[in-house]
């Protein structure tokens, strides 16, 4: 049972029934609650007390797990690469925090919609695609749905900790379609046959945390794993803040002299590379 504010705040409005509706996995469905003295009464019999639920509306930035009638904030460290990960909520999908920076676009738009905006810029992917950093697994459940199989990479396995107790995550461990891989993208792209690729999402941290993800030699191996006529979207950022349009300039300079043509996609903030 996943919650965030956006899902109790309606629980503690001045006259509420005692009976209301309440989605226990952040808005993908609904069930009812019962008030009691101690607070809300679930299907399971566990009950939302009324602490639980102010401490929940106290935390804007958060998402809870209710376990045997307590709360526990959805967060992790890791040892691997010293980063604190942590699941923030939105009227729709969540986001992740990597060290307080969301990993989705949240600003006018949801991480969802900032996925479906990466996906049309790419274009409609079909038979082999490569994901190279899977987070939530967002960009590869969208992909799972045209594409005969999606290869999808990540770095930290507390990344896929955090997104095994997101509700909206859950088809990154069940399609069929999708096949995922831990490591380095920059390490296991190399192995990869030539021409064994339709298309590629490359959406990688920021430059500075990981910058060999933005090389002219992964370009070039990315240019190598496509085939003819394959495409790459790029996500870089806001083209018009001064860090996405230094980035950019480098990025489009290298993938261009890596042997790509190189389109600009500045509402899906990134560029398309073709072969």
């Amino acid at each position: 049972m996943i919650l965030s504010h956006f899902q109790t705040r309606p629980l503690s409005a001045p006259g509420v029934p005692t009976i209301m509706p309440l989605s226990l996995d952040l808005g993908l469905t609904t069930v009812k609650v019962h008030k009691t003295p101690e607070g809300w009464e679930c299907p399971d019999g566990q009950i939302l007390s009324f602490p639980s639920i102010q401490a929940i509306n106290a935390d804007q930035n958060s998402c809870f797990q209710l376990v045997d009638g307590q709360i526990h904030k959805i967060e992790a460290f890791s040892a691997f690469t010293h980063r604190y990960y942590s699941l923030m909520p939105s009227p729709q999908a969540p986001t992740m925090l990597i060290s307080g920076i969301p990993m989705h676009r949240i600003k006018e738009t949801t991480p969802i919609e900032d996925t479906h905006l990466k996906i049309k810029a790419l274009g409609k992917p079909f038979r082999r695609i490569l994901d190279t950093a899977t987070g939530l697994g967002y960009t590869a459940i969208a992909a799972a749905q045209t594409a005969r199989e999606v290869i999808t990479i990540e770095f930290d396995p507390t990344v896929l900790d955090i997104a095994r107790v997101n509700p909206w995550s859950q088809r990154l461990f069940t399609h069929p379609n999708i096949h995922q891989l831990i490591g380095d993208c920059f390490e296991l792209t190399a192995a990869f046959e030539d021409e064994s690729f339709n298309a590629i999402l490359h959406d990688p941290p920021t430059f500075n945390l990981a910058g060999h993800l933005y090389s002219h030699v992964i370009y070039q191996t990315f240019f190598r794993i496509l085939k003819p006529g394959g495409r790459l979207f790029h996500y870089i950022g806001n083209p018009h803040s001064r860090t996405g349009a230094r980035v950019g300039r480098g990025v489009v300079e290298r993938l261009q002299k890596a042997g790509f043509k190189v389109t600009p996609k500045e509402r899906a903030h990134g560029v398309l590379a073709r072969k």
